[in-house]
C-alpha cells in the first residue's frame, strides 16, 4: 500500500500507519495535512493517515473540514499514546542545548518540562521528526528536537530526556481515509457524521433525544463555523453503537430533525 502521512519517518503519523497496516508499506510524506485527502480522492495513494484530536490539546477542528471538504471516507480510527523526549547530537549534554524545535503541538505538551531550563529556546517548526532528521544532517550542535524515540533511531540522536510531555496519560485519535467508492467496513461500531441544525429551538436536544432513544452513543461532538453562512455552525459527531440497525434508524430519524445530514465514515471502534 502507498500511504499518505503527516510528517516524514519517524513521526507519529508513521508510527501510526506501521502499526495499524505493518511496516511493509510505502510512505508518501507530506508536509501539511491540506495535500493528504486530495492525494487520496486523484489515487496517488490508497490511504491516509490523520490526527484529528488529542487528549490534551483537544479537536484539530480544520481537519474535520478537510475529510468532509474532500469528500473522502473514513475507514477506521487508532488511539496512539505519545512519548515526547528531547534528543540531539550524541555527545551533547543538555547545558549545551540553545534551542529546540519541534511542532507546536508537542511544544505545547512539554512547556512544563522546560522551565527548569529558562536558557532554552523554544521555536515551532512544521514535523517532530523533520527537526531530528535536519540536525542528524546539518551535525547541529546547541539545537534539539522533541520526537519519537523512534525518530532519535532513525536520525542516530541522542535522548536526553525521556517521557517530557506534561500529562502522561497523553494519546492522539487519528484517522484512517481513502477515496469513497471502495468496500464497505464489516461489522462497524462507530461511525463519523456532519449535521447542520434547523434554525428552530431545541434542535440540538431533538437530535441528542433520538439517538438516546435509539441506544447510541454519542462520544464526542464538535461544532464549526460554516464558512459562507455568519454565525452558523455544522456539529461533527461520533457515535458509538452494538446494534447496526438501531444505528441507521436513529440516522433516519435524526434526518427529519435537521436541515443536512452526512456520514463521513463507519467503522470499527478503536
Amino acid at each position: 500500500m502507498k500511504i499518505a502521512i503527516q510528517g516524514i519517518k519517524g513521526s507519529y503519523h508513521h508510527i501510526v500507519a506501521e502499526n495499524y497496516f505493518g511496516a511493509n508499506n510505502e510512505m508518501d510524506e507530506c508536509m501539511t495535512f491540506a495535500e493528504m485527502p486530495d492525494k487520496v480522492v486523484s489515487d496517488k495513494v490508497d490511504v491516509a493517515v490523520m490526527a484529528i484530536e488529542n487528549s490534551i490539546a483537544g479537536a484539530i477542528l480544520p481537519n474535520y473540514a478537510l475529510i468532509d471538504e474532500a469528500e473522502v471516507n473514513v475507514v477506521g480510527e487508532y488511539y496512539l499514546p505519545i512519548h515526547h523526549n528531547l534528543m540531539a547530537l550524541k555527545g551533547q549534554d543538555i547545558s549545551e542545548i540553545k534551542k529546540v524545535y519541534s511542532h507546536p503541538m508537542a511544544l505545547l505538551q512539554c512547556r512544563k518540562f522546560f522551565r527548569q531550563y529558562p536558557h532554552i529556546q523554544l521555536i515551532e517548526d512544521v514535523d517532530t521528526a523533520d527537526v531530528a532528521k535536519r540536525i542528524d544532517e546539518q551535525q547541529l550542535k546547541g539545537v534539539g528536537a522533541i520526537a519519537s524515540s523512534l525518530a532519535a533511531e532513525i536520525y542516530k540522536l541522542n535522548i536526553l530526556a525521556s517521557e517530557i510531555q506534561t500529562v502522561k496519560d497523553n494519546h492522539t485519535r487519528f484517522v484512517i481515509v481513502e477515496k469513497k467508492g471502495k468496500d464497505l467496513i464489516e461489522f462497524p461500531t462507530k461511525a463519523s457524521i456532519k449535521f447542520v441544525l434547523k434554525d428552530e429551538s431545541g434542535s440540538l436536544g431533538e437530535v441528542l433525544m433520538e439517538l438516546a432513544n435509539h441506544k447510541v452513543n454519542l462520544s464526542k461532538i464538535q461544532s464549526l463555523p460554516i464558512i459562507d453562512k455568519p454565525w452558523e455552525y455544522a456539529f461533527f459527531a461520533d457515535l458509538v453503537f452494538t446494534d447496526y440497525i438501531e444505528y441507521k434508524n436513529a440516522l433516519k430519524d435524526i434526518k427529519s430533525k435537521v436541515s443536512s445530514c452526512k456520514v463521513l465514515g463507519e467503522y470499527k471502534k478503536n
